[in-house]
Parts: C-alpha cells; structure tokens; sequence
C-alpha cells in the first residue's frame, strides 16, 4: 500500500463515497499480512517509497503466487527476483498481464505505466556479455521504481576503447551501476571518469580464482576511485534499488 493508495481512501470517507467500515477493512493489513507461509509487509511501500520485492529463489510457484494475490489488491507493482522459467509459466497463467524478463529472471506486474520520479537518469554498464543478466536485473529493478535508464553492455577493460564511445552517456548519468566479473576493474575506470556515483556489482563470471566473484568483490572494494560503493556479488536488484534511492534524493 503506498501514500497514493491511502490517501485514496482517506478521501473516499472525507467526501462520504466510503464508509468507516468499508475503509477499516481496506486498511486492516496496513501493517501486515499473515497468509501462513509469508508475512506480507503491506506498509513497506508507504515506509520506504516501493513495495515489499519476492525473492522467488527458493520458493515454490504456489508460494509466488499467493504472495502476489494479496499484495496485488493493494500495491501499483510487484517484483519478483530469481524465478526461474518454469515458476513464471505458473505465475504468468494467474497474472497474465505480468511480464517475465528471462535474461533477468525477473516477473514485472504492474496496474499502470509507471510514473518517473528520479531527478535524473540511471546509466547501467556491463564490462562483458557474460555480465548481462545481472545488470538487466539492476536495469529493471530501477526502471520499475521510476527512473530514466540507459544500458551499454560489454565495454571492459580488456578493449577499453569501447567504453570512451559512450562517454557523452557517461557524462550525462546521474548515477551509474557498473557490473563486472573477472578482476573486478572496470568500476574504478569508470569513477575515476564522473563526479557522480558508482556503484559496484561484482559477478560471479569467471575463471578459478575468481572464487566466484571474490576477487572482482575485493578488488572493487579496494577502489582508488572515492566514488565507488559495492554491493553483494551479483546483487543486481540491489544495485538498481541503490541507485533509485540516489536518484530521488
């Protein structure tokens, strides 16, 4: 439930169109919702400005399902991360109008269009192809919480060249989200180029001493670059919801 929904209804009593008890009712999950197997956080969207976001790796499709039918009476957009192909074709036969984005392995449902509420625009870049599905869930993630986002994929520091072709987009960016596996190195290249934030998506992609994106983790947490923060190895989602905070601000 987010302030527009609440006020909605406050309204709806002001003016008489709704009765105290057809209101009390709508509000009585504000707070949460019990089903069992989930408590629904409905006062999350009201609390930090975006709804509660399912975590679908490790739930069964029933579980996903559930959890969106009773969030969808109240929320505009639901997120559900890690779910894998064969969950969303159940998901999708429930809510057909949802859309599964399988490079991210994300579900999108939405009531509206979204409206755009960041002060500027998001720039996602991806150091190699292989980084792509972590950085589309970035790129989702701060799509569907209001922003302007642009994407430039495979520009890493093994042909750095490439990068310096979409420096006019470089410079534009408001906040930029930089993925990388391997080494890890392209985040410090790109701050040290901004006067803006960067913030660091380590993955997994890598050889034997990657240690499953360990190294590229260390290595961006040792930035020389003062503008780079780092979230968790293949965080996408995280990185994106970082970076729509920043952009509201």
């Amino acid at each position: 439930m987010d302030k527009g929904y609440l006020e909605k209804i406050l309204k709806s009593v002001s003016a008489g169109s709704t009765s105290v008890e057809d209101a009390v009712k709508s509000l009585k999950h504000i707070h949460l919702e019990d089903i069992d197997y989930a408590h629904i956080d409905h006062h999350r969207a009201i609390r930090k400005g975006f709804p509660e976001v399912i975590f679908g790796e490790g739930k069964t499709a029933g579980q996903i399902v559930g959890i969106m039918e009773k969030m969808a009476a109240q929320e505009e957009i639901i997120l559900v991360t890690r779910a894998d192909k064969e969950k969303s074709e159940s998901v999708l036969s429930r809510f057909p109008d949802a859309v599964y984005h399988e490079d991210a392995k994300m579900i999108v449902w939405k009531k509206r269009e979204i409206q755009i509420q960041g002060r500027g625009k998001i720039l996602v870049l991806s150091a190699g192809t292989s980084d792509i599905p972590v950085a589309k869930e970035a790129y989702i993630t701060a799509l569907a919480m209001g922003n302007e986002v642009d994407s430039v994929y495979d520009v890493g520091v093994a042909g750095i060249h490439r990068l310096f072709d979409h420096r006019k987009m470089i410079d534009d960016a408001s906040v930029l989200i930089v993925v990388a596996g391997m080494e890890g190195a392209l985040p410090s290249v790109v701050a040290g180029m901004v006067s803006r934030p960067v913030i660091a998506v380590p993955t997994s992609v890598g050889y034997g001493v990657s240690f499953g994106g360990l190294t590229a983790l260390f290595a961006m947490l040792n930035s020389c670059s003062s503008n780079v923060a780092v979230v968790n190895i293949d965080n996408g989602f995280g990185a994106g919801y970082m970076a729509s905070m920043i952009n509201r601000v």
